[in-house]
């Protein structure tokens, strides 16, 4: 096994160690940073993923449901879900407390789409900093 396959098998090997505090970036966004000592940049994630999902949430956007069809509509269907679950408690409070969004097409309702989706994705880019962080692969 080479030198870096036993590196990356030694870093999945602490999970104790980054588990939580990746889980806890889902939930929470920021709340990784925050476990970790880092309260500015869980501040600014914090309120970067929250300000994009509550815009998305004002502009009545679109929260994907997980859908399979042909592969176009697989690909963006589920991508979309696995997008707003990442998110984490905002998707799953409004979910819980029955956000419904229209059932009209128009600009606002599509951009508000995006902000939605992209609350996620930027969530998911926090919990790899949290990860890479917890193992030690950055500062």
């Amino acid at each position: 096994m080479s030198e870096k396959g036993k590196e990356a098998i030694a870093v999945l090997s602490t999970a104790g160690k980054w588990g939580p505090v990746v889980a806890l970036a889902w939930i929470v966004p920021g709340g990784g940073h925050f476990l970790m000592g880092k309260r500015l940049r869980a501040a600014l994630l914090f309120a970067c993923v929250m300000i994009s999902f509550l815009t998305g949430l004002l502009m009545r956007g679109y929260m994907f449901e997980w859908q399979t069809g042909d592969l176009f509509t697989t690909i963006i269907y589920c991508g979309g879900y696995i997008a707003n679950l990442a998110s984490g408690i905002p998707f799953l409070l409004a979910r819980w407390v029955g956000y419904n969004e229209p059932d009209v097409a128009g600009h606002m309702v599509d951009y508000g789409t995006k902000f939605l989706v992209c609350a996620g994705l930027m969530n998911i880019l926090a919990m790899v900093d949290a990860f890479e962080i917890a193992t030690g692969q950055k500062d």
